[in-house]
């Protein structure tokens, strides 16, 4: 609804810039409560049965608690909304983004995690269970030691130098690990806890902002189609983070 949702004094196109603008006034709308629900109506509905022009798009998780379109406060034909556990990218992912970045034209991608992500949860814990198996033989999900704790007793250890030793050879047997889980959640969540724990971080929301940037680090790395329009200056990827605590969306990348 790009030609609908400026004022006159603004371009009929909007840039990258104006769309993530008007995207976070509706947040701010939706996280006070005085959300607008513009462009919901049924002359809207009837103006888009040909065609759409949305000005975004957003790969969001599946999350119940985080429907974009809702805490963007946006309307019918604003945004084309991808979702997945975890926002995790595959194959019909990438063919939904390009999509939209080709075909539709959409200036502004985000990639929106968020609080209390499931997904990440899984992830941590399931490679707390390989972890354990790495350095105790234990597969038992009961019994098993979290990532943290393992890496805490790795750290605890007298010699600094086995420490180290230790640790560099769990990362190693954890990456090799994580290609042969079961779970699609755990082998493309996994390395994002990974990286974050290499870094030091172990808090969940700071796992869960190096997810999303690992996530866009993926997405440009196999979308040719994604590259060649940032390189032509057609797009522009944001990476976000939605605040269950606030309702408010935190900008981490624009």
């Amino acid at each position: 609804m790009a030609d609908q949702t400026f004022n006159d004094d603004t371009q009929h196109e909007p840039t990258a810039t104006s769309t993530w603008s008007r995207l976070l006034a509706g947040n701010r709308r939706f996280a006070q409560g005085k959300m607008t629900h513009a462009w919901q109506d049924h002359e809207t509905r009837e103006s888009l049965i040909d065609s759409q022009r949305p000005d975004a798009a957003v790969l969001s998780c599946s999350d119940s608690r985080v429907p974009p379109e809702i805490i963007f406060d946006a309307g019918l034909g604003d945004m084309f909304a991808v979702r997945t556990a975890g926002q995790i990218i595959d194959d019909s992912v990438l063919a939904s983004l390009e999509y939209a970045v080709d075909k539709l034209h959409v200036s502004l991608l985000v990639i929106l995690g968020h609080q209390h992500c499931g997904a990440i949860q899984a992830a941590e814990q399931q490679l707390g269970v390989l972890a354990s198996r790495v350095r105790h033989g234990d597969d038992s999900s009961e019994t098993a030691q979290s990532l943290a704790s393992v890496i805490d007793d790795i750290e605890a250890m007298g010699d600094a130098q086995a420490a180290q030793d230790a640790q560099d050879q769990l990362e190693e047997s954890l990456e090799n690990l994580l290609p042969e889980a079961q779970s699609p959640i755990v082998r493309l969540v996994g390395p994002s806890v990974l990286q974050a724990y290499e870094a030091q971080l172990r808090d969940h929301e700071d796992i869960e902002r190096v997810h999303i940037a690992h996530t866009i680090e993926e997405l440009v790395d196999r979308s040719q189609p994604i590259q060649q329009a940032l390189a032509d200056e057609r797009l522009i990827i944001v990476g976000a983070r939605y605040c269950m605590d606030t309702g408010l969306v935190e900008v981490l990348s624009f």
